[in-house]
């Protein structure tokens, strides 16, 4: 029987139940501290060492047991979904010859090709455990550090450098060979310059030594270092300061002279590789063919415009050109190569269309099909699997600000997304490619990690979004595009203040990098999220936009900043500066900018060569590029000599008398990247100038200032609340 008046009462408590329960949501959410920005709280959980067994189908992790206030390695079956302890910290003992006990540390491990075993590098020395024996030895024992250490293919040897040289160790007995000799500060055998890994191959990457499939031989990178230019790094915290210096190319400056050579254990004589009679050049990958009697490698000129593929023979060291690629602008080197096992066919990654893309070739470098195609890039390979024909790889297809997974057949059809939660996903692929990891980001989700079978199905999470992040009282950033008064579309995102008010005028603060490969507008957890967020609970609206030069949209949007870095990215950024004067809401005398690194580049350029910016805080920046190495500038600046004007035009130390606007300069003083010299040039030339300006040198911090972070905030929170936010 129908009451109306009844219904009528039901559905006001509803809605006064709801209505109080929203209430109640919104009064438990809180206010983001300088705490919770340092805290990194939401990736302690993140499985920590993990790596795939060389079957793809299991892995391993370190876990803490806080119990027993020890480490502990576990297994997980990606089959199965189930996971167990393999060893705990009292497996890993070992009674010296003075009586010792150690305890030997689970963190940096590698496992043996049969699984049967796993090996350790710990205090400075190489240990191996045996499985099935339960039984731990010490396979080194020097005072020297046994650096960049692998495992032969066959699992008989390890490899490692010590003292800059190449030396293996039989599992078996023990036994050492060295196969280099002439290894010193300065010569370096199998071991990356510090420019080649920070701009080349990887930061944090310095193996420079590539093991045969047959386990037969060992092609190796020599780098001589004399040309190069010394830097200082100065410690200041001890009475009489202690200087480390570092081997440095400046631009302009002569690189290390670079060779790749091929040694064998039973022959520990080098065959040379043809490289060319150039030897201003640069080596950036080395690769062997499944046969193992041929070498690939990469060469690269100076100006980095033309790049070639060679063949080598490893044992009379003659080699050959197989493709070749060229660009007016610049060539970007990355890791899109493979070689298939059954097929004497391999992959490439080449920008001739504009966007990455993958090629299939034959040995002779006849190209045999164009895989993957459209105004889009090929961001990582990300695994192949030959017995299935699949190739597994990263892409932005789907959409610029975003990153995810594919997979395409080797004859080019059967394209699929593999991936679906909107943000980006970065893939760790099991070998043999049967499995993948996903680590997640999104914009609410900071980080979240599930297993997945090759056709995308989900398996499990390893760790699973906690939904945390929402108790935050935020809003969460708006992306979106506008057109400058160029006809350029630009891809943009912003934060309003909480509680946002459209009719009140208020602060903006735009946060940028803005240099090549960087992309700052991004579906996903950024570096500094948390940090923006807290700054829009406080009234400030956050800006960004990707200028023509940054990552992620192609190699034709990167080049029209060739020869002149700065000025184009500058004129990109104030017209998103015009964007912002557009709304009703922007206070458009309240307009900050602030970045780190390129980004701490983009706001001092900024700050010299216009006056729109009340204030701006510059992070560990390059000042001058006369300063910074030789791989990054000039790849964007050509070289000094032919681009004088360039250089002297791009540098913020040069037209320091123009500076407008509050600023804050920060800097590490044992940053090995931007050289704290940056900074001292910078301050000289304010001096000069007679500008006022703040400063703060963290004593000991590398590029990162990573150990003070919080008091790196709360200085920047309060130069904003100063100088931005103050009316």
């Amino acid at each position: 029987m129908n009451h109306p008046a009844f219904t009528r009462i039901v559905r006001l408590f509803l809605v006064f139940l709801l209505l109080s329960l929203s209430l109640e949501a919104q009064q438990t959410k809180r206010m983001i501290t300088l705490d919770d920005v340092t805290s990194f709280r939401f990736f302690r959980k993140l499985p920590r060492g993990l790596k795939w067994l060389p079957n793809g189908k299991q892995f391993t992790y370190v876990k803490m047991n806080r119990e027993k206030r020890t480490t502990e390695l576990w297994r997980y079956d990606a089959q199965r979904a189930t996971e167990s302890v393999l060893l705990s910290g009292k497996d890993l003992t070992y009674i010296s010859h003075e009586g010792d006990t150690l305890t030997i540390g689970m963190w940096k491990y590698q496992w043996l090709p049969d699984e049967t075993g796993l090996i350790f590098i710990d205090k400075g020395d190489i240990w191996s455990y045996d499985l099935s024996g339960k039984k731990l030895r010490r396979l080194t024992e020097t005072p020297s550090l046994e650096e960049e250490v692998d495992v032969s293919p066959d699992g008989k040897y390890i490899s490692f450098i010590r003292e800059n040289n190449l030396f293996v160790v039989s599992i078996a007995n023990g036994e050492e060979t060295q196969l280099t000799t002439d290894g010193t500060d300065i010569i370096l055998n199998g071991k990356l310059d510090w420019v080649y890994q920070e701009e080349l191959v990887g930061r944090g990457k310095y193996r420079a030594y590539f093991w045969s499939p047959q386990s037969d031989r060992i092609a190796y990178l020599r780098f001589d270092q004399t040309p190069v230019p010394e830097y200082p790094l100065v410690d200041w915290s001890t009475t009489h300061p202690e200087v480390e210096m570092m081997r440095y190319p400046k631009a302009g400056d002569p690189n290390s002279l670079v060779k790749l050579g091929v040694t064998s254990i039973e022959n520990p004589g080098t065959v040379w590789m043809d490289i060319g009679t150039e030897t201003d050049i640069y080596i950036p990958r080395v690769y062997w063919l499944p046969s193992g009697k041929e070498l690939a490698f990469m060469r690269l000129d100076r100006l980095q415009q033309n790049l070639e593929f060679l063949f080598a023979d490893p044992t009379t060291g003659k080699s050959r050109v197989i493709l070749h690629e060229e660009d007016p602008y610049w060539i970007n080197v990355d890791d899109f190569v493979h070689f298939f096992e059954k097929k004497k066919l391999f992959l490439w990654g080449s920008e001739r269309s504009g966007y990455n893309h993958l090629y299939l070739y034959d040995y002779q470098g006849k190209l045999v099909r164009q895989i993957t195609s459209g105004n889009w890039q090929v961001t990582k390979l990300a695994g192949i699997d030959e017995s299935d024909g699949w190739i597994y790889f990263s892409a932005t297809e789907k959409s610029l600000l975003e990153r995810h997974l594919y997979r395409v057949k080797i004859n080019g059809k059967k394209f699929k997304r593999l991936t679906e939660k909107e943000g980006s996903h970065m893939i760790r692929m099991a070998p043999k490619s049967k499995f993948f990891l996903d680590y997640f980001s999104g914009v609410t989700v900071p980080i979240e990690v599930s297993l997945h079978r090759d056709n995308g199905k989900r398996v499990s999470y390893l760790l699973e979004d906690d939904q945390s992040f929402r108790e935050y009282d935020i809003n969460e950033p708006e992306y979106f595009t506008f057109t400058g008064d160029n006809g350029i579309e630009y891809h943009a995102s912003i934060i309003k203040p909480l509680n946002f008010d459209p009719t009140r005028k208020y602060p903006v603060l735009i946060y940028t990098y803005g240099g090549p490969h960087g992309q700052v507008v991004r579906k996903g957890h950024s570096g500094h999220a948390l940090w923006h967020f807290m700054l829009s609970q406080q009234g400030y609206v956050i800006f960004s936009m990707d200028n023509r030069g940054a990552g992620g949209r192609g190699h034709k949007w990167e080049t029209p900043i060739y020869g002149h870095l700065g000025k184009i990215e500058l004129e990109d950024q104030l017209r998103g500066v015009a964007y912002l004067k557009s709304l009703p809401y922007i206070d458009e005398k309240r307009i900050g900018i602030w970045g780190w690194s390129y980004g701490g580049y983009m706001t001092l350029y900024a700050l010299t060569h216009s006056d729109v910016f009340r204030t701006g805080i510059s992070v560990a920046p390059v000042t001058n590029w006369r300063l910074y190495d030789t791989i990054y500038t000039e790849r964007y600046m050509g070289l000094p000599r032919d681009n004088e004007e360039g250089y002297r035009k791009s540098s913020p130390t040069t037209v320091a008398d123009s500076l407008d606007g509050k600023l804050l300069l920060i800097h590490g003083t044992g940053d090995d990247n931007v050289h704290v010299q940056n900074a001292i040039q910078m301050i000289d030339a304010l001096v000069d100038a007679g500008k006022q300006f703040q400063v703060m040198f963290y004593p000991g911090q590398r590029h990162g200032i990573g150990a003070d972070r919080k008091h790196l905030y709360q200085l920047m929170k309060d130069f904003l609340d100063s100088y931005l936010k103050g009316e």
